[in-house]
């Protein structure tokens, strides 16, 4: 039962993928827009490109692990 539920929390294709690239965005923007009005100026947008900037790195480290992953298990495939 464990094992189902932990299936739940890993991210098979590429449309999850961009589900949850999604939603880290609107929450990176978010707290960006947060940032903006704690901080007004230079500083707020440098906090606001810093969390953006976060998402586009933690998607394409996400991308890349799903072609990885995808690679290995075409390999095993080969082999058996």
């Amino acid at each position: 039962m464990l094992r189902k539920v932990a299936r739940l929390f890993v991210i098979k294709t590429r449309l999850e993928a961009f589900v949850i690239i999604y939603a880290l965005a609107l929450g990176a923007t978010t707290r960006g827009a947060d940032y903006l009005v704690k901080y007004p100026g230079g500083w707020g947008w440098a906090l606001f490109l810093a969390t953006t900037g976060a998402v586009f790195l933690a998607g394409a480290k996400i991308l890349d692990c799903l072609k990885y992953e995808k690679a290995e298990k075409e390999a095993e495939a080969e082999e058996a």
